[in-house]
């Protein structure tokens, strides 16, 4: 069936973007930090760690995201530090999101600080939609935060309400209706877009669109053309107020990650962190109703180069098999790099997934009626005693005494924790 692409008339999206979220949680909870500079680390008692988030009073001394904190304390020698509490960030993202549903169903979390809202009928007048944007505004400061504030954007597809909530921060209000595009984005450069990094600015360049007039005047089939696939000209298409359908995705992984502070980096330390990220990342897989075809482990040494390995095999839940083949990655990590080798990061990832009802019978593995092995069965109650008891309930001894540093669940950058995934 032909996709129908429909230009928009008027305004449709409304786009909520948190203000320097993490950082702006924190001095919710403390009152003491509130006007101060701020920044959120991952890793704590160290200045080699780097910034995930920095208030608004940090960054008007140029601190970034991302940025060693070494580097940050240079540019503000009285940079505070904090711990990241991911617990506390979730909590407070449901909160903020059960408000915004006081005044507009959202369309659709986007990440931990992003959502978007569909408007509908007399909404999607320009002032009625600014008042709906005053009135989320003001209901996050007086019910959930004083301290929380948000930039919001308007616009006739989610992309263009994204841009619009970019354009004014902190705290902004900015609408795009149609008839006035492409002029407020003219000021942009092409990497202000969501959507185009570093490597899509170059291609761009290598293309001879320089500018977002360029991109502008661009034909569809010449986006998609730049982009390599489908979705160039779906780009194009919501930045020129088209509204296309997003299609169903299915998650294609699970993954974890962790950057380890340098108490943990020695290889046997290390290996623990490992199996408990691998370990947590069952116990979703298992919640989702899914089974793993294939491992994927990746570790950053101090010296030596990164090693990534990469295995399939029958589809599977249970964690006995999941740890065999990570040891055996760990093996031969340790045959290239020594015993020695400090890790500053590892990373694991379940990937060909496929649901635990449809996945084909296999011979050389033993299941039940119901088509689960006896392992499977037995983490799955596990999975049940740790929910109701809380964790640390059971676990395989060699995870004994692993901290919640490297247990409790983390945010990607667009994916938001379970509230279930920080006592798994």
């Amino acid at each position: 069936m032909r996709t129908e692409i429909r230009p928009v008339s008027g305004l449709r999206y409304l786009f909520l973007d948190l203000n320097s979220y993490f950082a702006s949680v924190e001095q919710q909870v403390n009152p003491r930090l509130l006007g101060k500079p701020v920044a959120v680390v991952p890793i704590a008692n160290t200045d080699a760690t780097c910034a995930i988030a920095a208030s608004y009073e940090a960054k008007a001394f140029g601190v970034k995201t991302g940025m060693r904190i070494y580097e940050a304390k240079k540019l503000c020698p009285g940079l505070i530090t904090i711990d990241a509490r991911h617990d506390l960030y979730v909590e407070y993202h449901h909160r903020i999101m059960d408000e915004v549903q006081n005044h507009l169903p959202i369309e659709k979390e986007r990440s931990i600080d992003e959502a978007s809202c569909r408007l509908m009928g007399d909404e999607c007048k320009p002032e009625n939609a600014r008042e709906l944007a005053r009135a989320i505004k003001a209901g996050i400061r007086a019910k959930v935060g004083d301290a929380l504030r948000c930039s919001v954007g308007v616009a006739s597809t989610v992309l263009l309400a994204k841009i619009a909530s970019k354009l004014q921060k902190p705290d902004g209000l900015v609408l795009l209706p149609p008839e006035e595009l492409p002029g407020p984005l003219l000021k942009l450069k092409l990497i202000d877009l969501p959507g185009i990094g570093w490597s899509m600015e170059q291609h761009l360049f290598n293309a001879g669109v320089t500018s977002i007039a360029d991109l502008w005047a661009l034909a569809p089939k010449q986006a998609r053309i730049i982009w390599g696939s489908v979705a160039g000209e779906r780009f194009w298409y919501a930045l020129h107020g088209y509204e296309l359908p997003e299609g169903e995705t299915r998650r294609g992984s699970i993954g974890h990650s962790r950057m380890l502070s340098p108490r943990m980096r020695p290889p046997e330390h290390a290996r623990i962190v490992a199996r408990a990220l691998l370990l947590k990342a069952a116990v979703r897989l298992r919640r989702y109703g899914d089974a793993a075809g294939a491992l994927g482990f990746s570790a950053r040494p101090e010296r030596a180069p990164r090693f990534v390995a990469d295995t399939t095999f029958s589809p599977t839940q249970d964690s006995f098999v999941l740890l065999e083949q990570l040891e055996k990655f760990w093996l031969e990590m340790i045959r290239e790099n020594g015993r020695h080798e400090p890790l500053k990061k590892v990373s694991i990832w379940l990937h060909h997934l496929v649901p635990i009802e449809k996945r084909s019978a296999d011979l050389f593995i033993a299941r039940r009626p119901d088509g689960v092995s006896r392992g499977e069965a037995l983490w799955t109650a596990l999975d049940k005693l740790v929910t109701r008891y809380g964790r640390g309930t059971v676990a395989p001894a060699s995870q004994h005494g692993v901290t919640l540093q490297y247990l409790g669940a983390k945010i990607a950058f667009n994916r938001v924790p379970d509230r279930v995934e920080f006592v798994e």
